[in-house]
């Protein structure tokens, strides 16, 4: 890494909090930023846009305002409150720490980012945000946005994704961070690399407060910087989804317990992609009487190192069967009930 001279810096925590205090993000979670709001906005926030995390906040905090009641909400109704947020183990993390929190903290939040690193769902990174935002401890919060920021302010072509790099930023971060507004500093960093300095080679220099301070400007290297190692190829998976209904009903049932969506509601689906006849076949042997099916558009849903491929057929039945497993549920306790994961929101949402 670059060696970084500290007067080259010389005013950069100023220049960047004057510029946050005219132009920072109005935030419902900044409104009123107690601990536990900050806490679960940051959760949120992992893997998910700003604005797609709001309405969920808010919904989120008017049925579970505190510490005790997400201690105690069913855990049906708390992944119920997360569907559409996906990657469901932060939810069950929020509880599994607030229970602990109730047990060992008397029902507060831990203050240090040592003691908040210790619960679970809570890294290095979100320690550091809340610890900073709601109990203003001077310690940094790296995450991808401040990343890209401090290798182009160092002109640096190391990899974004390395720990070491990691390691080097929050390094760089502790020089510049002022005591008296740690929280306020890193969230001026965080909306600097999500509304100014962008990825992709187009950031905003012309309207960067810090571009002075940017090795990366000044050598013209902003389009090659950050550096990131070639991604593996995502696993592609092919299935079947079987939508089947019988009146209002609909047939679903819950996923394993470990593993991918692990504890969600699903459609049955059986692996590859099934012809109309293989899946009459295969539903007459759990005794299913099938009227009508029809085949449905394909889907295709993303996660991080998976692909789903998705057909599907749209099966009347005669009557309501299946495995143990199965539910068959209404329409309307499908949508005020079950959590269904996004992967099937073009069957979950079909009329």
């Amino acid at each position: 890494m670059m060696m970084t001279e500290e007067r080259r810096y010389k005013g950069f925590p100023e220049t960047l909090l004057s510029w946050y205090d005219r132009e920072a993000r109005v935030l419902p979670w900044r409104s009123d930023p107690v601990p536990y709001k900050v806490w679960v906005s940051e959760m949120m926030l992992q893997q998910t846009r700003v604005d797609t995390v709001i309405p969920y906040f808010l919904r989120f905090i008017k049925e579970l305002p505190g510490i005790p009641e997400l201690a105690a909400v069913p855990e049906d109704r708390l992944l119920k409150l997360w569907q559409g947020l996906g990657y469901y183990n932060r939810a069950r993390n929020l509880k599994k720490a607030a229970e602990i929190m109730m047990e060992e903290y008397q029902g507060r939040m831990p203050d240090t980012p040592e003691l908040l690193e210790k619960l679970p769902g809570i890294g290095t990174y979100s320690a550091g945000a809340i610890a900073s935002i709601a109990f203003s401890k001077p310690v940094p919060a790296v995450d991808g946005n401040v990343l890209r920021i401090c290798l182009r302010l160092e002109g640096s072509r190391e990899d974004i994704g390395s720990p070491a790099t990691k390691k080097w930023a929050a390094g760089l971060i502790r020089q510049w961070i002022p005591e008296d507004r740690p929280g306020d500093f890193n969230q001026a960093l965080m909306d600097l690399g999500a509304t100014i300095c962008l990825p992709n080679g187009e950031p905003l220099c012309g309207n960067c407060p810090v571009s002075p301070y940017c090795r990366a400007r000044n050598l013209d290297l902003i389009r090659e910087i950050p550096v990131k190692a070639e991604k593996k190829k995502r696993l592609q998976e092919k299935k079947t989804v079987l939508l089947l209904e019988h009146g209002n009903e609909v047939a679903i049932r819950r996923r394993q317990e470990a593993g991918l969506l692990s504890g969600l509601w699903e459609f049955p689906n059986v692996e590859g992609h099934q012809t109309c006849e293989e899946c009459w076949n295969y539903l007459e042997k759990l005794g299913i009487t099938i009227i009508d099916i029809k085949a449905l558009p394909a889907s295709r849903h993303i996660f991080s190192h998976r692909e789903w491929a998705m057909t599907a057929w749209r099966i009347q039945t005669e009557k309501i069967a299946g495995p143990d497993d199965w539910v068959w549920v209404s329409r309307e306790e499908l949508e005020k009930k079950y959590s269904v994961p996004t992967a099937f929101r073009a069957y979950r949402d079909m009329r």
